[in-house]
């Protein structure tokens, strides 16, 4: 994102470090900046405390799935009386059994199952928010749109959104959804960071064109961008070290570099620049226990200076591709020579655009 500011506000009240509301997508929902996902508690006890952090900083929205091994279970125990207090997100599509071909999918069996068995281990007789987790090609989105609809009218889910689909087929789901008179999607679920951009070609345009929410994990790449695996002997993590590559450790060595400066951690850079891109996106939080959570929590007080902004988008290559070059920028064998002159929509509304 481009500004003509000195520095990047990221920090939702002048750098406070206030966690402000926003709507999902096109609904009336509000929920937080941050998202907690719940896929890597520690234990219950941590995850309790977790949980009692990140409400007591404002945040609203915890994000789990049935695949993510006793996470439902572990949040229905710890949750009780102060679930109608948090925007409860999960997902489905995943297999629950290897051996039964209808455990897995998109398809009305498997949501149907999914969701009885997601409501059972949350304890709860409704769904705030149902991601469909990944694309299962074999089902006609049809078919999906309309068991995720009927959820809905049923009162067991309240919004819907799409994990890890192509940016197409969530338009043609939606176009569907508007046709039919349909629950659409509000939001996407994408892996985003500033070493994985690939949403900027196609995901993250098509969100902001219809107003969808953009929930992004992966901030830290897998711990690389915490520094974790640059300049010291790595401690713990999910990584080998020796896999990293060379553009890897230059993200790694740019973020730590800002960070420095700032007087702040590598995480919370990492988290901050994500933050950067969109008013659209809302990062998801994996913290491990509470000792990183509060360290995340954190980024929302870091406001990253323009110039750092720059040198972090510059840290390491990134190619938008076709056709996302051919149809950016200024284009003067389609707009002639006032093409500059025109102040488009994004000008009028304000809205300042992805750069680097």
């Amino acid at each position: 994102m481009t500004s003509t500011a000195d520095e990047i506000d990221t920090g939702a009240a002048g750098g406070r470090g206030v966690m402000r509301d926003r709507l999902f997508g096109p609904t009336g929902l509000r929920v937080s900046e941050l998202f907690l996902g719940a896929m890597a508690f520690a234990g219950p006890d941590e995850a309790d405390e977790m949980i009692g952090l990140y409400a007591d900083a404002g945040g609203n929205v915890i994000d789990t799935a049935s695949a993510y091994g006793d996470s439902e279970e572990v949040l229905g125990r710890l949750l009780g009386h102060r679930r109608d207090r948090f925007v409860l997100a999960t997902k489905f599509t995943l297999t629950r059994d290897a051996r039964d071909p209808n455990a897995g999918g998109g398809h009305r069996k498997n949501l149907t199952r999914s969701l009885e068995a997601s409501l059972r281990r949350l304890r709860t007789d409704y769904i705030d928010l149902f991601w469909v987790h990944a694309w299962d090609e074999h089902t006609p989105i049809e078919e999906t749109m309309r068991a995720l609809d009927d959820a809905v009218r049923a009162g067991k889910v309240l919004y819907v959104g799409a994990s890890n689909l192509p940016a197409w087929l969530v338009s043609r789901a939606n176009t569907l959804a508007e046709w039919r008179d349909w629950t659409p999607f509000a939001g996407i679920q994408v892996p985003y960071s500033l070493l994985k951009r690939d949403i900027e070609r196609e995901l993250l345009p098509m969100a902001e064109a219809y107003g969808m929410s953009v929930a992004t994990y992966g901030a830290l790449a897998h711990g690389v961008l915490s520094g974790k695996y640059t300049g010291r002997a790595p401690s713990g993590g999910r990584l080998d070290p020796a896999s990293l590559t060379e553009r890897d450790h230059k993200a790694a060595r740019a973020v730590r570099q800002v960070a420095e400066e700032l007087g702040v951690t590598a995480s919370q850079v990492a988290i901050a620049w994500v933050r950067t891109r969109s008013p659209a996106v809302h990062p998801i939080i994996g913290a491990r226990d509470a000792a990183q959570l509060r360290d995340d929590l954190g980024a929302l007080g870091v406001t990253l200076p323009a110039d750092a902004v720059a040198r972090l988008d510059a840290a390491v290559e990134f190619d938008p591709g076709y056709p996302t070059d051919l149809n950016t920028g200024p284009r003067p064998w389609i707009f002639g020579d006032r093409g500059p002159l025109l102040d488009g929509r994004a000008h009028r509304e304000g809205g300042a655009r992805r750069g680097g």
